[in-house]
């Protein structure tokens, strides 16, 4: 793995890099609360499988930069992050994997840039089309996303999370997923990522956002390349039913359930990086697209 810093959209972010110059280009975006270091069970095995990887601490998280402001995090301006790392990659398109909030990044950028994906592969989160009409039909799901309306406050959040080492983090980390699952080394280096200057208002900014300003309207929201959503069944975040009606809105779509948690390339990595495989192992003996 080499650490680097690539700069895109005004930006200067810091990317994990990872296999072959000649290797399809694949983009792992990470979600709340993680950073890179939240794909390491899939940077390596991809690399080796003659993937070249880019693992970006999007903007606001870790080493990356952190602009100010709440506009600075806008869903179409974290699009144009990813849209200007594919560029800096020399590529036309790039195998596109999300999870969480990089999940929603990459159904949008799946959206807004099709012309920019070669194949979408979504961890755990709902097409953002979606999760509005769910909410009206379950509430049960309002209930589990309560911490977007807190995120939603002035300054409380922030002193929350940043208080007594991030312990609010770590806390939520280890009581939604499986024992065991993040190490105490693990949670060291998240200790360390959230400890960075503004890192914690930065990832709440990218919640205050999608409330306050939301993405410019599409003459279409649905998915045109072939798809692949991976969703742990046990999330308790998320209610399983938002996979199968995300999956309406993607033309050439597939769902795959593992029996995990929220947590799922954590909690069931081999399985994850196979799926990935077999899902783009087609572009390994494929040209790159260079732009």
């Amino acid at each position: 793995m080499t650490h680097t810093t690539v700069d895109t959209n005004g930006v200067r972010l810091h990317v994990v890099q990872a296999g072959p110059e000649t290797g399809p280009l694949v983009l792992l975006l990470h979600g709340f609360p993680e950073f890179w270091y939240g794909w390491k069970a899939q940077i390596d095995g991809l690399a080796e499988a003659g993937y070249r990887v880019w693992a970006p601490d999007q903007r606001g998280y870790n080493l990356s930069d952190k602009p100010e402001g709440v506009a600075a995090y806008q869903l179409d301006t974290l699009v144009a992050d990813v849209v200007g790392l594919v560029d800096a990659a020399g590529q036309q398109k790039a195998i596109i994997v999300g999870h969480d909030w990089g999940g929603i990044v990459s159904w949008w950028l799946a959206v807004s840039h099709p012309e920019r994906v070669e194949r979408l592969v979504i961890l755990n989160v709902p097409h953002p089309a979606v999760t509005r009409k769910f909410i009206r039909q379950y509430p049960g799901q309002l209930l589990r996303s309560w911490y977007i309306a807190f995120f939603q406050l002035p300054v409380l959040p922030e002193w929350l999370m940043g208080a007594n080492q991030s312990a609010m983090l770590v806390r939520t980390l280890r009581t939604s997923s499986r024992s065991g699952t993040f190490s105490p080394n693990d949670l060291a280096q998240y200790r360390a990522a959230w400890s960075q200057p503004g890192s914690v208002r930065s990832m709440i900014n990218w919640y205050r956002a999608l409330i306050r300003r939301p993405p410019a309207r599409r003459p279409s929201v649905r998915v045109t390349m072939p798809a692949l959503i991976i969703w742990g069944i046990h999330d308790p975040f998320l209610k399983q039913e938002l996979a199968q009606a995300s999956l309406r809105l993607c033309d050439d779509g597939r769902v795959e359930y593992l029996d995990t948690t929220h947590w799922v390339q954590h909690e069931a990595p081999q399985r994850v990086n196979e799926l990935i495989q077999g899902f783009t192992a087609y572009t390994l003996s494929r040209p790159s697209s260079r732009t």
